[in-house]
Order: structure tokens, then C-alpha cells, then sequence
């Protein structure tokens, strides 16, 4: 096990060396200057643009910034942006608790939402599932900027239930600011959970266990819960694992919609404004996240499938 975790973790530094040379390049190829988005309207001498480009180090070569990028990323410095002049850090703090907030919240719905109608489209009557398979259907189709635009009008400008933009203060009033970005953002991974979900516990049904288990004349309730969630579960924790990579990654374009102050818009506004600095640690953050939660799953299914450590040959 340790051995697994080792190499999954070697991996996981690999990634993240790779996709942090990969931004850096994207960003160099990209057009523009980012000095001009400092400069503005106004005019400097040479001697004033020679020193703003020697202070961000605009004129480094590629691979000197990098590494010396990595070097202050490890020390826990992420450079000062110059669109905002201000440590990076000190920008990313408050937004990444909208961002962890907003994912959070979508997390819990997509667990009790997304596996609860499963587990109801898998065992209740064919017209209750052909419904809820026909709504998920929709679901998944629906890209989230679609879905952010339709709850916006409905809800917000139409119904005038729920704010059109905004983070909220306090607990309450986050969630209430933060219910409509969740149910766009959470709209197609929650449908995807619904269809995993139906699917596995339907094939668990199927097994020859559950149907011995039938003909013994075992409580339907002992069935279900016993030899049918148990086992069908497995892979659907899996799913739910890997679908917050998707959020993570889908948060960038509702916090847009939504005009909330997390990461994703901090993004969207550093890559308008090449602001390097910025869109390299926000980057990186998401793609560690992502890693992270990849190895977490990993592990997981190690943990609680023993078809996966025989496969890897890794001891209980």
C-alpha cells in the first residue's frame, strides 16, 4: 500500500511540474504585453518601461523564471501582481473561501441529491425511474454557463426569489446567495451521479447473490440495504470522488455568471489582462486540487475494493 501511494504521489509531482511548464508556455505564446495593461494610457519614458519590465522580470529568459517561480512557490511566495499590485497570496486567501464554499455546498448536494434519486431510479417503479432518467437526460446535456443563464432569468430577474450576483456574508446568507451558482454548477455532474448510480445498483440487483438472497425469502429492506447498497455503492464513491474535479474546474465559469469574488473569476480576469503571476498560482492551485483529489480516489478504491488491490497486487 505504501509502495502504491509512493508511486501515485511521484506521479502526482510529475503533474504538476509538467502543467506548470505547459502555463508557463501558454502564457508566453500568448499575444499581448502584459506591461501594457500597467502602463494604461499613460506615457513613460523608455527608462521608466526598462525599469517596470526589469521589477516583474518581464524580460527574463523563459526557463530562469520558471525555476526561479518554483523556488518562490515552495517558500510559499507566489509573486506580486501587476494588475492589482499586491501579493498574489494575499488576493487568493478570500476568494478561495468562495470557491471552497460554493464547491462544498455542491458536493453535499450532488451526495444526497445526486445519489439519493439514484438509489430511488433504481429501485422504485419503471415509470418513477423512466421519469427521473428522462430529466437527467436534460441534465447532462445542459452546459453550466446554459444553466447559469436560464436560473439567472428565471429566479433571479423574472421571480426575483434569489440575488443575481454576490457571494453573501454570514453562513445563511452565503448559502442563500450561493444556492443558484450550486444548482448550475452541480446540474450535469449531479444528473451523470443519478445515471452511475442507477446503473450500478441495477447491475448489483442483478447478481446471483441478491437474487439467492431473494429466494431465501430475506426482508426486501435487508436486500436492499445488505447486498445491493453495500456492494453497489463501491463504484459510485469513485464517481462522486473524480466529479469534483469537475467542479473544481466548471467553478470558473459560474463564478463569472454569478459575479462571485472566488478563484475562477480571479482567473478569467489575470488571463484577459496577462496577468502572470496570478494565473500561474490560480493554475496551479486548481491543478493540485485536481491531483489531490485523483490520488484520494486512488486510494479509495484500493481501500474498500478488493478487485483493485488483486489487480495491483497490493496486500490487504
Amino acid at each position: 500500500m505504501i509502495r502504491f501511494i509512493a508511486i501515485r504521489l511521484a506521479e502526482g509531482v510529475v503533474t504538476l511540474l509538467l502543467s506548470s511548464l505547459l502555463i508557463f508556455g501558454a502564457l508566453y505564446l500568448a499575444p499581448g504585453d502584459p506591461l501594457a495593461y500597467l502602463i494604461g494610457n499613460r506615457t513613460l519614458s523608455p527608462e521608466a518601461i526598462a525599469a517596470l519590465r526589469e521589477h516583474y522580470h518581464l524580460d527574463d529568459p523563459f526557463f530562469t523564471r520558471w525555476f526561479s517561480w518554483l523556488g518562490d512557490v515552495l517558500s510559499g511566495q507566489f509573486g506580486q501582481s501587476i494588475t492589482y499590485r499586491d501579493d498574489v497570496s494575499n488576493l487568493l486567501g478570500p476568494r478561495l473561501i468562495t470557491t471552497t464554499s460554493l464547491v462544498a455546498y455542491s458536493m453535499v448536494v450532488i451526495v444526497v441529491v445526486g445519489i439519493g434519486l439514484g438509489i430511488v431510479a433504481a429501485l422504485a417503479r419503471r415509470a418513477v425511474s423512466d421519469v427521473i432518467l428522462g430529466l437527467t437526460s436534460v441534465g447532462v446535456a445542459v452546459p453550466s454557463f446554459v444553466a447559469a443563464a436560464v436560473l439567472i432569468f428565471t429566479f433571479s430577474v423574472t421571480l426575483r426569489w434569489f440575488p443575481t450576483f454576490g457571494s453573501g456574508e454570514g453562513v445563511a446568507d452565503r448559502l442563500y446567495h450561493l444556492t443558484l451558482p450550486v444548482l448550475a454548477l452541480t446540474l450535469a455532474s449531479g444528473s451523470y451521479v443519478i445515471r452511475v448510480t442507477r446503473a450500478a445498483l441495477r447491475e448489483e440487483a442483478a447478481r446471483d447473490h441478491v437474487r439467492s438472497a431473494v429466494a431465501r425469502g430475506l426482508p426486501r429492506r435487508t436486500i436492499i440495504t445488505k447486498h445491493i447498497l453495500r456492494n453497489g455503492l463501491t463504484p459510485v464513491a469513485t464517481v462522486v470522488g473524480l466529479t469534483l474535479t469537475s467542479l473544481v474546474v466548471g467553478s470558473v465559469v459560474v463564478e463569472r455568471a454569478f459575479a462571485l469574488d472566488g478563484i475562477g473569476s480571479l482567473l478569467t480576469e489575470a488571463v484577459a489582462k496577462k496577468d502572470f503571476a496570478v494565473v500561474q498560482a490560480v493554475s496551479l492551485v486548481l491543478i493540485t486540487v485536481i491531483v489531490v483529489v485523483v490520488l484520494a480516489v486512488d486510494v479509495l478504491q484500493v481501500v474498500i475494493d478488493p478487485r483493485v488491490r488483486n489487480r495491483f497486487g497490493i496486500e490487504a
